[in-house]
């Protein structure tokens, strides 16, 4: 259907500033005629007026017009917040009410957008999705704008310029109230054995009952373990002293039980991931005779400046008779008693470099160091030639916790150190051919040097990891007890370090072995951990046994899913899969659990959950909206005129923009310049002959 308007149009000949000049000097000398009493003075008015018309050049512009509807725009919050309580069934019908509203509106369409929660923890970016859909559309026929959601929206600022009203139709009910674990203050790191003071608050928000106020249920579990419960006050500060149990990531989970009512327990539980470090490594270095590989032995650990060493060499042995008096050596005496019976447990690893029985230590002090591992201790044996002898070390108390027995053979012959099935698989071996010189062209097997010395063992208990001469054994790991227990059969680990042949990994296997020893979670051999960035997570499984079968996992929601793993390495299997939630998932495999949290530990999408209008409340006030309860009634729509308040009880408005499209233009001139100007002169000189008569 077209329509029809017309107008008139000037294309003045001259400036209008020009035309005004002229208008105001004709008006002058008519009124001077007048004044004087001029016969003609009338005929100058109409001789001025023809030619300022002629001057002015009008004319009649005729448009055909084709009306274009006018468009509301509607953003739905699908976010996180929306879909707690009765707010997904609310969000439907309010929605649906207004698609139903606007299609009884005549010559009006509804353009709609449905916003989500946003990546990297940005909440609800409701007025960005709004400025995208108007930008999509004419602002001259944008009529109004309704935001369905619960108030919680995390751009304001971002609230497009609208040309007609906004309105809101919230969600929830004003009864909801909840409650919300907060971590105000936790560390990245922290130093073992040493307390971390942790900082966390519950709140209460909205219509609080009075019977669930006051206190509420923490538990606090690390690594999944066993939870610890308090009682805490609600609405304060509450200092929290941990200490953590071990080295590298330490995942701690805040847990509030569920309160009868509350809107949602997603709120309700925190997880925060804190790296244990150790402030030092204290190492006790015994060797029991100077040898060529002693002072590698002494440079390696001090290279790392987070080890504290203390290193022993015996250079006198009892039995050495010299024939010295005793207070003319300047050498230091061994303090037996106090290393190895006062101060033991203050070390982390205790190291015997080529180290035999001489008397020097009485059985009961070996004993203690058995004990020592046992109870959690970390013992490396160097072995050289005298292991393998009567006085070896492996006959004393410490052949309980030494896991391969000396055959009494030496075997003094060039052979490659060579990791082994297992050795592919620990992680204290794994990769390490990979950090060695490269092969020659043509052979296979790692680049390393050989070494020249091996004592025969049989082992007994842990791992094999490295072999050589013919697979005897080389490394072999075992866990004692509680502690952790490496023996290395050969004193020839030495020329790795001076680069004989190309030298070896000997730093990075040494670091790692210490770190083993230490219990680090990154080295133990059966193990299932998991890391997540953005919403990516990697699930590593670990294992010296068979292939390990699917994760299954458990999200924030309640709900299970398995993940496959693919082999990456021997013994080291991996999978990931990726999630839109936020929260802490749990995985189990056989027998091994892990837990790792996805997204913050508190989510900016359940920091408020009472449907509010509040932050909203500017913005719509700035554009004559209104705000109003999905449990009060739906409101109805109602056309209202431009600059009108378009919001009262029960209904909403919007401003009819009567935009339109020009389809043709007809452009009709409604005077002739010239034939004007003749009709000025014609009056003008018939002024002038009636005013000459007289």
């Amino acid at each position: 259907m077209m329509d029809s308007a017309g107008e008139i149009l000037f294309d003045p000949l001259l400036p209008w500033v020009a035309i005004g000049a002229l208008a105001a000097f004709s008006a002058l000398a008519v009124g001077l005629a007048l004044w004087r009493g001029l016969r003609g003075w009338w005929l100058r008015a109409l001789a001025a007026l023809a030619l300022l018309v002629a001057v002015a050049n009008p004319s009649y512009q005729q448009e055909d017009r084709a009306p274009l509807s006018d468009i509301v725009l509607m953003v739905v919050d699908d976010s996180a917040s929306q879909r707690i309580a009765d707010r997904p069934a609310q969000t439907e019908e309010a929605a649906q009410a207004i698609r139903d509203a606007v299609a009884r509106l005549p010559n009006t369409e509804l353009r709609e957008v449905t916003v989500r929660t946003a990546e990297d923890n940005a909440g609800t970016l409701a007025a960005t999705a709004l400025a995208e859909l108007m930008a999509e559309e004419p602002r001259a026929r944008v009529a109004g704008a309704v935001l369905v959601s619960d108030g919680q929206v995390h751009d304001v600022e971002r609230m497009p310029d609208l040309p007609a009203p906004l309105h809101v139709l919230l969600t929830g009910r004003d009864t909801d109230w909840d409650r919300r674990l907060i971590v105000r203050n936790a560390p990245a790191f922290a130093i073992l054995d040493e307390e971390v003071q942790l900082t966390v608050r519950i709140d209460d928000q909205g219509a609080v009952p009075e019977d669930v106020a006051g206190e509420a249920e923490l538990t606090i579990s690390v690594d999944g373990g066993e939870p610890m419960p308090f009682t805490v006050p609600v609405g304060q500060d509450i200092e929290l002293p941990v200490t953590l149990p071990h080295g590298g990531m330490n995942v701690i989970q805040f847990q509030v039980a569920a309160a009868e009512g509350e809107l949602t327990d997603r709120n309700n539980e925190a997880v925060v991931q804190i790296n244990g470090v150790r402030d030092r490594l204290r190492v006790l270095l015994v060797s029991g005779e100077p040898h060529a590989g002693e002072r590698t032995w002494r440079n390696l650990l001090k290279s790392d400046s987070s080890v504290d060493l203390v290193h022993f060499t015996i250079l006198r042995p009892p039995e050495k008779q010299d024939g010295v008096p005793v207070n003319e050596l300047s050498l230091i005496a061994f303090p037996t008693r106090e290393l190895f019976l006062e101060k033991i447990d203050e070390f982390d690893l205790i190291i015997f470099d080529r180290y035999k029985r001489r008397g020097i230590l009485p059985m009961i002090y070996l004993d203690n160091v058995r004990q020592y591992v046992e109870q959690g201790g970390a013992v490396l044996v160097a072995a050289g030639p005298d292991f393998a002898s009567a006085d070896s070390l492996y006959r004393s108390p410490l052949s309980e916790i030494i896991p391969a027995t000396p055959t009494a053979r030496v075997l003094e012959r060039p052979f490659l150190p060579e990791l082994t099935e297992a050795g592919l698989k620990h992680p204290v071996t794994q990769g390490l051919p990979e950090l060695g010189p490269a092969p020659a062209e043509g052979e296979e097997g790692p680049g390393w040097g050989r070494w020249f010395r091996l004592i025969d063992t049989d082992p007994k208990s842990g791992h094999t990891v490295m072999a050589g001469d013919t697979d005897r054994p080389l490394l072999v790991l075992d866990r004692v007890g509680e502690g952790r227990v490496a023996l290395m059969a050969s004193d020839h680990a030495w020329l790795w370090w001076r680069g004989y042949e190309g030298g070896g990994p000997q730093l990075e296997l040494l670091r790692r072995l210490a770190h083993w020893m230490m219990k680090e979670p990154e080295l133990e051999e059966e193990a299932l951990t998991a890391t997540a960035e953005g919403g990516e997570v990697t699930i590593t499984r670990r294992t010296m046994g068979d292939p390990p079968g699917p994760v299954e996992v458990e999200g924030p929601d309640g709900e299970t899913f398995t993940v496959e793993l693919t082999e990456e390495r021997p013994g080291r299997f991996t999978g990931t899969f990726e999630t839109a939630e936020t929260g802490l998932f749990r995985l189990a495999e056989g027998d091994m659990t892990a837990i790792v949290g996805v997204g913050p530990s508190a989510p900016r999408e359940y920091e408020q959950t009472i449907a509010s209008g509040a932050a909203l409340e500017e913005a719509v006030a700035a554009r004559r909206g209104g705000i109003q309860r999905i449990e009060e009634g739906l409101p109805s729509i109602r056309e209202v005129r431009e600059g009108r308040i378009a919001a009262g009880r029960g209904w909403i408005g919007v401003t009819p923009r009567e935009a339109y499209l020009t389809a043709d233009v007809t452009v009709t001139p409604l005077v002739a310049p010239l034939l004007f100007l003749l009709a000025a002169m014609a009056l003008t000189l018939g002024a002038w002959l009636r005013e000459g008569r007289r």
